[in-house]
């Protein structure tokens, strides 16, 4: 009997330091598609101040976090504005605060794209003209 309640212990050591891993891994993926550093996820504090700025918030959110009864009002807020970056609806924003162990991992592997600042990749250079066919240089033919 014994041997039984141990074994089961064991098992859910290893099925709770699973769903630890998987989530590490998820809001590293989401914080990489915002464009922020993945190992962010793993500083407290830093990765409120980081998911602030993934949901392209003033600093005075990040503030919030810190003030009871506010702090409640800036969880939603920053999972709303998070949810928004990513092309998501309110709703979604809802299942980040209240499910974010089922809604970051449909952020992170998911088809979703980051929307704000960070993602923006400039457009490339035009290229020089006497690498241009003939047909595209400016003024027609060479």
């Amino acid at each position: 009997m014994a041997a039984v309640i141990i074994a089961s212990g064991a098992l859910l050591v290893i099925l709770y330091l699973a769903i630890v891993v998987f989530m590490i891994a998820s809001m590293w993926k989401v914080f990489v598609k915002a464009g922020q550093p993945g190992w962010g996820y793993l500083i407290p504090i830093y990765n409120i101040y980081l998911m602030t700025q993934i949901g392209g918030l003033e600093i005075i959110w990040f503030i919030f976090t810190f003030i009871p009864i506010l702090n409640i009002v800036a969880a939603f807020k920053i999972s709303f504005a998070i949810a928004e970056k990513f092309g998501k609806s309110t709703g979604f924003g809802l299942g980040l605060v209240f499910l974010g162990f089922i809604f970051y991992p449909i952020l992170a592997f998911g088809s979703a794209q980051y929307g704000g600042k960070a993602a923006v990749v400039p457009p490339a250079p035009p290229a020089e003209p006497s690498a241009m066919p003939p047909s595209e240089t400016p003024g027609g033919t060479v």
